[in-house]
């Protein structure tokens, strides 16, 4: 099958598709370079001394949060399957309000570099170290994920071998990272996101001109066939895609990542205060929104355009609909689009969370204290080379996922309750804990992942969409039971 692409993908790419990509991907470097210059300290590089502005701030939010799974995915489930991923953004909405007036007041009132160090500050350090490993496994696994989802379809595009894509992105974007920290990032996310609305919107616009009838008659097809469901509001646990399974599934998983994952957050800590930072997440509500809708959009089409259009090259998965159509379909120019938009989403990289989590949370309190910025500076730099391997390594491996959506989603609903439940514990409650919340982390993620295996198994039945509840519950209340209460609680 790979031969067969690459002979189909041989001399696709036209002139106007390389000045398209090269452009996108040097405006990306001169905004990373205008923006990361003179980093002199970890404040700088990890936080950008808190100059970011606030829409920028939100704009990088959401091209972390859109990613390649988004670009790729999206189109891929609106395509085999329906609309009802949109019902997981209720409960995603409704995680936002609760991140913005929950968790941000209290990283701002400890001035955290990591969102960990909270932990330590509440509970103490053995909490903050186990909250830190547990970002670094889901991060690492859930971004492995997502790296694999650009490379694959940048490697279909371009007629290139997994490996060597990987290669490339991986080199780019430690470069990208180590260079600029936490600055490139952000500004150049935003940019980002912009060349993610463009690409959607004019996917849109391509592919319904290419199609046959009116638009009612499009819409009938489509539903005809499924395709437009949107709620599902059946009462069956172990369906993950009813309204309720999703809605709660989001809702923590909202939790998990916006709160009290290292990744999105470290963007809304770039802001000068709390109100700023909270306006960033809330603003991210009506920033993404259009993007999934968009994303879907084109999956759906492109299930009517390949019924309309037999004779057109079939894709041979559905996680390969878009590559498929951006090589046998799309014209020169949109194609160069399309393909810079998955470039730009695998650039931007979870390296710099990494490692501001490694160095602030492991390296500088357990293997080196009181060193210089400079020495710190440096051992971030060479913790970024040392996640991107990782990180390229986890992504090769990721080559059997055909689903790649839902097996991101799977991921975090794992892992993402352990550190979800004590970050909870150590904001709405007075109990003090620290050895008690490490046991408590590591029973709710391995429970949670026996529960997986014996769901998939079909031992059990229970949709995977409720293991972030059950975990993040399970958590919280190990954590509780095996703490003592304190005088004052940490937002008081």
């Amino acid at each position: 099958m790979e031969q067969i692409f690459v002979k189909q993908l041989s001399g696709s790419l036209a002139l106007a598709d390389l000045i398209v990509v090269f452009g996108s991907v040097s405006l990306l470097f001169l905004i990373a370079y205008v923006a990361g210059r003179k980093e002199n300290d970890t404040n700088d590089f990890f936080l950008g001394h808190r100059r970011v502005p606030t829409v920028v701030a939100c704009l990088s939010f959401v091209a972390t949060e859109v990613s390649a799974v988004t670009i790729i995915s999206v189109p891929a489930t609106g395509y085999s399957e329906n609309w009802q991923y949109l019902q997981f953004f209720v409960g995603s909405a409704a995680a936002r309000i609760f991140v913005a007036f929950l968790f941000i007041p209290v990283f701002y009132k400890y001035n955290c570099t990591s969102i960990y160090e909270f932990l330590r500050h509440r509970f103490g350090p053995q909490t903050q170290y186990a909250g830190s490993i547990f970002f670094f496994i889901t991060r690492l696994v859930g971004s492995g994920v997502r790296l694999y989802a650009a490379c694959f379809a940048v490697a279909l595009i371009m007629g290139w071998t997994l490996a060597q894509t990987l290669l490339l992105f991986t080199i780019v974007s430690i470069i990208f990272i180590g260079f600029g920290g936490i600055k490139a990032v952000v500004w150049s996310g935003a940019y980002e996101t912009i060349v993610f609305y463009l690409t959607g919107a004019a996917l849109v616009i391509y592919i319904f001109s290419k199609l046959n009838g009116s638009f009612t008659e499009i819409w009938h097809t489509a539903g005809q066939a499924g395709r437009l469901s949107l709620f599902n509001f059946n009462l069956n646990f172990n369906d993950p895609t009813t309204f309720w399974a999703g809605t709660a599934n989001a809702f923590f998983i909202g939790l998990a990542v916006f709160g009290a994952d290292q990744e999105l957050v470290q963007r809304l800590l770039t802001v000068d205060t709390r109100r700023s930072s909270q306006r960033a997440i809330l603003s991210t509500i009506f920033a993404s929104l259009p993007i999934i809708i968009m994303y879907l959009a084109v999956g759906t089409l492109l299930f009517v355009f390949y019924k309309q259009n037999p004779q057109v090259t079939q894709p041979a998965q559905a996680k390969e609909v878009l590559s498929s159509f951006v090589v046998n379909v799309l014209p020169a120019g949109l194609k160069g689009l399309v393909l810079a938009a998955i470039v730009l989403a695998s650039i931007d990289s979870p390296l710099s969370s990494l490692s501001s989590s490694f160095v602030t949370d492991i390296y500088r309190p357990l293997i080196k204290r009181n060193a210089s910025e400079k020495h710190y500076l440096f051992v971030s730099r060479i913790a970024v080379v040392g996640f991107g391997i990782i990180l390229a390594l986890i992504a090769f491996a990721c080559q059997p996922v055909q689903s790649i959506l839902w097996f991101a989603f799977q991921i975090v609903s794992v892992t993402g309750g352990a550190a979800l439940g004590v970050f909870l514990l150590g904001i709405l409650t007075k109990r003090k804990s620290n050895w008690g919340n490490v046991i408590a982390m590591i029973a709710s993620t391995v429970a949670m992942a026996i529960v997986l295996i014996l769901s998939k198994c079909g031992l059990i039945h229970l949709a995977w969409s409720w293991l972030i509840v059950i975990g993040t519950l399970m958590t919280f209340a190990i954590g509780y039971t095996l703490g003592e209460k304190t005088v004052h609680p940490v937002n008081a």
